[in-house]
């Protein structure tokens, strides 16, 4: 079953309900900006000189971290690794999971056009700050 999509302006409503904003960019990504209250466990890492490669322990971080019954809203730069990162955790028996269509940044076409604005340009609350307990090094120690 495809994981439900949404765009950005939807987000603070489900955020009110309890939903939790699960960032899965990098590391320097997310440290750039990012949703205020979300938890950064990246889908790939940057590494120097190899660009991106996948993380090993996301879906083991996002078990330890979630349970099966959490409602997640997962979001990325423009709305790709979100979506794949949804569908793994979704295929992993997690009941209520969403994917951020735009990300952070925002969904464009092939010629660089923005279709979907992202969370940044829809004006919702961004911060550079986070609690150790929400970035990717709090979270892969626990």
């Amino acid at each position: 079953m495809p994981v439900r999509r949404i765009l950005p302006t939807e987000a603070p409503a489900l955020l009110a309900v309890g939903y939790r904003y699960v960032d899965v960019r990098s590391v320097p990504e997310f440290e750039a900006g990012h949703a205020e209250g979300a938890y950064n466990v990246p889908l790939m890492h940057m590494v120097p000189g190899r660009g991106m490669t996948p993380n090993p322990d996301f879906a083991a971080t996002v078990e330890r971290h979630f349970a099966r019954d959490d409602k997640l809203l997962f979001g990325c730069k423009s709305g790709g690794r979100s979506n794949r990162a949804a569908e793994l955790i979704a295929g992993l028996g997690y009941t209520d999971v969403i994917d951020l269509r735009g990300g952070f940044d925002g969904e464009s076409d092939a010629s660089g056009r923005v279709t979907v604005p992202g969370w940044k340009a829809a004006g919702l609350p961004v911060t550079t700050a986070a609690p150790l307990e929400r970035t990717w090094a709090g979270l892969l120690v626990k």
